[in-house]
């Protein structure tokens, strides 16, 4: 996807974001049960400060970072306004600290804040009991390629330590994930996660196969969504241990 188009995306997801949580801030998140929509909500207005300070600093920044105390749609409305001027101010291949190693540039954070939006944006939908906004194919297919290979790929290989026994008891087994005519084969190694985009590398045959449309198989990967929404054939326990990673690596 394009740099625009991210862009774009979030534009509409914190817009719908902001109108859902705006009914009711006390309800509990289900998705997040340690959350109110309150608590949704200033997490997502930090979480945007945040990444302004990494593009500014070009370094790590210390979480939460610092802001002034607001009610939660204003610190929302505040630091959604201050992404965007700092995206405005700088060019998607400026460089910027990430916590992504092979990508240290503003583009990143483009995607990621696209991702981080969409998502809670749904936590909003599910807490207030509302029918979800249409997640694009584009958006959805990009976010299961993200979630996949930095979330889960890269984070098993850099912090290992915080899997635990999820990564250690990986037995090799491999799972296909298919939707939107894309394909990833995901290894579940000890040693960390390993993802082949197109899914066909030779001598690997998946224990199963994940599949469904874009939306529902990002839900499923970000425990938005239960088994029902996408379909499962094979060993029921490479699922269990993709999703028991998928856990640790998403949060």
């Amino acid at each position: 996807m394009e740099s625009a188009r991210y862009l774009e995306c979030l534009a509409a997801d914190e817009a719908r974001l902001r109108e859902i949580a705006g009914r009711d801030l006390a309800v509990v998140v289900p998705s997040c049960p340690e959350w109110s929509v309150k608590d949704l909500v200033e997490h997502v207005a930090l979480v945007y400060l945040h990444k302004v300070e990494c593009m500014r600093r070009g370094a790590p920044q210390e979480w939460p970072p610092t802001a002034e105390p607001a009610p939660p749609l204003e610190l929302l409305d505040r630091a959604y306004a201050t992404l965007c001027a700092e995206f405005v101010a700088r060019q998607p291949e400026s460089p910027s600290y990430t916590w992504y190693g092979p990508d240290q540039t503003v583009g990143f954070w483009h995607r990621r804040m696209a991702q981080e939006t969409v998502i809670h944006r749904v936590d909003a939908e599910l807490a207030l009991g509302e029918p979800f906004a249409p997640i694009p194919d584009d958006l959805a297919l990009d976010g299961i390629d993200e979630v996949l290979e930095r979330f889960l790929a890269f984070g098993t290989t850099a912090w290992a330590e915080e899997f635990g026994p999820e990564l250690a008891d990986a037995d090799g087994s491999a799972v296909l994930v298919s939707s939107g005519g894309r394909r990833w084969l995901v290894r579940l190694e000890p040693s960390g996660v390993q993802i082949s985009p197109g899914g066909d590398p030779a001598g690997v045959t998946p224990a199963g196969q994940l599949s469904g449309d874009p939306q529902a198989v990002l839900l499923w990967l970000w425990r938005r969504a239960d088994a029902e929404a996408i379909t499962w054939e094979g060993d029921q326990k490479a699922l269990i241990r993709l999703r028991a990673l998928l856990g640790s690596a998403t949060g």
